[in-house]
């Protein structure tokens, strides 16, 4: 099997995905008479096809444990993603470029406390994989007419093992 070593998910090495969902660094002001810290415009949500829509969902994971196989990344074509944790347990986060209409090779990225992801719309990626503990997220992605999913299982499956 081929391995894949986590690395700490930041900004500028995730970039080529996506965005990272966080506060440090933001972009914040004062709202609400100064009773509120607004952190303003955090991820591109992108929607494409028909009658595109975003939607804001829960989603409530079971936990994974490291090594941990992969065994196929998916993409949405019409979309972005975006999963930002409501625990501080970390989680994974594998993506991929694309190269030809399959995934290259992954990179995995292993989330700090307070760190989200916002995917970019046709970005090769994992699953939702909480490490440690199960654990729930906020999710905002695309509604609307069209497929918005593809799946590519690979031939040989990488393991993805803590650095």
């Amino acid at each position: 099997m081929r391995t894949l070593r986590t690395e700490p998910l930041t900004r500028d090495a995730f970039a080529p995905f996506g965005q990272v969902i966080e506060q440090e660094g933001a972009h914040n002001y004062p709202i609400n008479a100064g009773n509120c810290q607004r952190y303003h415009d955090l991820a591109r949500v992108e929607l494409g096809g028909v009658h595109a829509r975003p939607l804001i969902s829960l989603m409530h994971s079971r936990h994974f444990t490291l090594p941990l196989p992969l065994k196929m990344l998916e993409r949405h074509p019409l979309g972005s993603q975006a999963f930002y944790p409501l625990s501080s347990h970390p989680f994974l986060v594998v993506v991929a470029p694309d190269e030809s209409g399959t995934p290259g090779t992954p990179r995995a990225f292993l989330t700090g406390p307070g760190q989200g992801v916002n995917i970019a719309m046709n970005t090769w990626h994992g699953v939702l994989t909480p490490l440690g503990a199960d654990a729930d997220f906020l999710c905002v992605d695309r509604g609307g007419e069209g497929n918005n999913l593809e799946e590519h299982f690979f031939a040989e499956p990488w393991v993805v093992e803590a650095t």
